[in-house]
């Protein structure tokens, strides 16, 4: 694929997969490994460029996660973020304590130092994101502060001779003005990287990796209709052709109609070369959500009903080696990569369960961003209506329904959703939006429709814009639009009697309801 590598060393900050994702933006192909990572290994990787990630500990404190010194002396440049920072002042020799004026959120910063190549092109004046407590109170030898802001003495500092940079701040989230030069100038200018990084090579690579790995061994794929699985399928076709066969599990929980449309597309008589099964299992879903209410419970309860669902076809089917999950980069790293907190556990990300008979997962999207497996839809031909299809998650409407999950609130939430995706392509608003939907709230309230009184459900519409998912803002739709929606659902639909807008970004939110 390329010769060139940026490592990011994961410290348990929230932000990992967008530090990788802005060096991908670059043309720089980009891995995130845990902070466990030796330094053999790292050796071994040969990287271009190393970052160290932000994290929610004190360098100082009881178990703070750290390394090894000699992490900076290997002659590879590298940039520290946040704790990422500290942790460098502090393993060299500077002084890292507690900040008698925590900044968090948007915070001016004031470039010091201009012939600085992490700020060519910066303005001297600009906004970027803090989140710390504790501060850099005095410089390791051979720095020099290159930023500051007015409760912050060093929000950036740089060993130019030995390419070793640090902010305090965080470049790689939208709210930094002019974060993604910063990285920009690090990966390419500071590191040398050409920007190598093409979709062509990495499915010409992938697709000769899936068919050594694989060879006749048969693999049964997680067909749902999205962008991840559809990709999936296709890579692993073009590799294996008739061994792989695609299993769409209807679990009661997809939106209005899209059962039928995935059939349409993937089943028989569709354009694609495919064994495909739909297994209509909704009945057995919502029996074991009978009473469910808590997030987690009901993701885990989804998960493994998957996984029980694959087992029965797999054994009709005769015998299956590999199961092939459309999991995504974002997916990987939500999931626990070395310390970072479990923020989606429905992935299934790292194994299966001892009891499922699969040899083993195959996870050729793995390494992926969102955008990058929608290119890469794009390069092995898959329509343009699936390919810029809106993210939905694995666990379906069972995490769109606050509390427990039965066919009537099921019913609610599609109808609700189907009429508000409908206005918003109707007025042409979906121009720019990362993600739309409705959602069904447990919250029950007083109306009045006709001369009666109601005690209904309320419907949550959410719309966010993003360019990588781990950090959105709230869309302003035009008012007109919502109008129309939320009339048409309360009007149209059975057991709705209000209809709310979030606008809420993340963070602090998430852009899921549960």
């Amino acid at each position: 694929m390329t010769n060139e590598m940026v490592i990011v060393l994961d410290f348990g900050g929230q932000y990992n997969q967008l530090i990788a994702r802005r060096v991908r933006e670059c043309s720089v192909y980009c891995e995130v490994h845990p902070y466990t990572m030796t330094l053999d290994e790292i050796k071994a990787k040969k990287p271009k460029g190393i970052i160290l990630t932000g994290g929610p500990n004190s360098v100082y404190g009881d178990g703070a996660l750290t390394y090894d010194a000699a992490l900076f002396s290997l002659g590879v440049p590298v940039l520290g973020i946040c704790y990422g920072s500290q942790l460098m002042a502090h393993v060299l020799g500077g002084k890292v304590a507690p900040a008698e004026v925590s900044e968090y959120g948007k915070t001016e910063i004031e470039v010091t130092a201009n012939d600085s190549m992490l700020f060519d092109g910066v303005p001297k004046k600009s906004i970027t994101w803090m989140s710390h407590t504790d501060y850099i109170a005095a410089i390791p030898g051979g720095f020099r502060v290159t930023a500051r802001t007015e409760n912050c003495p060093v929000a950036a500092m740089e060993d130019k001779e030995k390419k070793l940079y640090a902010t305090q701040f965080h470049p790689e989230v939208m709210h930094t003005e002019h974060g993604a030069m910063m990285i920009k100038n690090f990966v390419r200018e500071i590191c040398g990287c050409a920007g190598d990084w093409q979709m062509e090579s990495f499915i010409e690579t992938t697709v000769k990796n899936l068919r050594e790995k694989i060879k006749d061994g048969k693999a049964l794929c997680a067909l749902s209709g999205g962008v991840d699985s559809s990709v999936a399928a296709v890579l692993l076709s073009k590799a294996i052709g008739k061994n792989l066969t695609c299993v769409f599990v209807d679990h009661g929980l997809l939106r209005k109609n899209e059962g039928d449309e995935v059939a349409e597309v993937f089943g028989e008589g569709g354009p694609y070369d495919l064994n495909f099964v739909r297994v209509d299992a909704s009945a057995r879903f919502y029996e074991r959500l009978v009473s469910i209410t808590d997030p987690e419970q009901k993701r885990k309860i989804i998960g493994e009903e998957f996984i029980r669902v694959f087992e029965a076809e797999a054994k009709k089917i005769g015998k299956v080696d590999f199961l092939v999950q459309g999991t995504i980069y974002p997916d990987v790293i939500e999931s626990g990569l070395g310390k970072s907190a479990v923020i989606k556990s429905h992935h299934n990300v790292g194994g299966l369960p001892d009891c499922v008979d699969f040899r083993e997962i195959v996870e050729p999207l793995r390494l992926l961003f969102k955008d990058e497996v929608r290119e890469a839809g794009r390069r092995l031909g898959i329509p343009e209506k699936l390919v810029a299809r809106q993210p939905f998650p694995g666990p379906g409407l069972g995490i769109r329904i606050i509390g427990e999950v039965t066919p009537e609130k099921v019913k609610i939430v599609q109808e609700a959703d189907a009429i508000y995706r409908e206005e918003i392509a109707r007025a042409g608003a979906d121009k720019g939006l990362g993600q739309y939907f409705a959602a069904l709230t447990n919250m029950q309230s007083v109306g009045v429709m006709g001369d009666g009184r109601t005690y209904d459900y309320a419907i949550a519409l959410r719309a966010v814009e993003t360019s990588d998912f781990m950090t959105a803002e709230s869309a302003r739709l035009p008012w007109d639009v919502l109008q129309r929606a939320a009339s048409r659902i309360v009007n149209e639909v059975q057991g709705v009697n209000r209809v709310l807008y979030d606008c809420t970004s993340k963070p602090p939110a998430t852009i899921e309801f549960e």
